[in-house]
């Protein structure tokens, strides 16, 4: 209460840099609640802001924080989905639909499917791999962020200090949503802020490659 009693005049600050590009960041608290089930966060940005937030008890009790975060990225999908849906009837192709993930094992069960299943995780059911087909059908792009940019961590983890005030002026537009991406890692023109350094707030977004060797899978971060 008295935080709510502080920031009252607070102000929330929306911006797009490019409508083309939609991206999503979703976290997930494992075993937090009582009866031991997980948190699943995600928040929405197109530049500057959190356009959308959402904030749910996972319905049902996982194995491990692999577990939790891939049933968390199902729980999110009809949401990130359906903002793409409803993006390009308005006259916006969206061109990259990007989900970031800070979990490594569960991008490669993303990516994947069943053939990066372990012996821990081969009882999960085949619905958690819908959103396998829909990264080989192009709808949408899985990437890696630390956790320490985590903008839906905010949502999910008891942050005080810097990292709690870092990713609050994010989720308000108070200051810009960086992209964990390098300049390098852009493949075609179409990546913004290849030569500028004066549009460095844009997005720096490498189409996705299934072709992509494993050694580069997850791309060093330079914010």
């Amino acid at each position: 209460m008295v935080f709510l009693s502080k920031t009252t005049d607070d102000e929330l600050i929306l911006s797009a840099d490019r409508l083309d590009i939609i991206r999503w960041f979703v976290d997930t608290a494992f075993a937090v609640h009582p009866d031991f089930e997980s948190h699943t966060t995600g928040a929405m940005t197109l530049g500057r802001g959190c356009i959308l937030n959402g904030s749910r008890k996972q319905k049902l009790n996982t194995r491990s924080s692999t577990e939790a975060e891939l049933v968390g990225t199902d729980d999110m999908s009809q949401l990130i989905f359906w903002t793409k849906l409803f993006m390009e009837p308005q006259g916006y192709e969206i061109k990259h639909n990007v989900l970031y993930q800070d979990n490594k094992s569960t991008i490669l069960l993303l990516e994947n499917g069943k053939s990066s299943s372990t012996k821990r995780t081969r009882a999960l059911n085949i619905r958690y791999f819908y959103l396998t087909d829909q990264i080989e059908k192009g709808n949408i792009e899985v990437h890696y962020c630390p956790t320490n940019k985590m903008v839906a961590g905010y949502h999910s983890k008891p942050l005080q200090g810097k990292p709690f005030n870092f990713l609050r002026r994010q989720l308000l537009g108070h200051d810009i949503i960086p992209i964990p991406f390098t300049v390098k890692d852009c493949a075609r023109q179409e990546c913004v802020g290849q030569s500028d350094p004066s549009i460095q707030s844009q997005s720096h977004i490498q189409p996705h490659s299934r072709e992509r060797s494993s050694a580069h899978r997850y791309r060093d971060i330079d914010i």
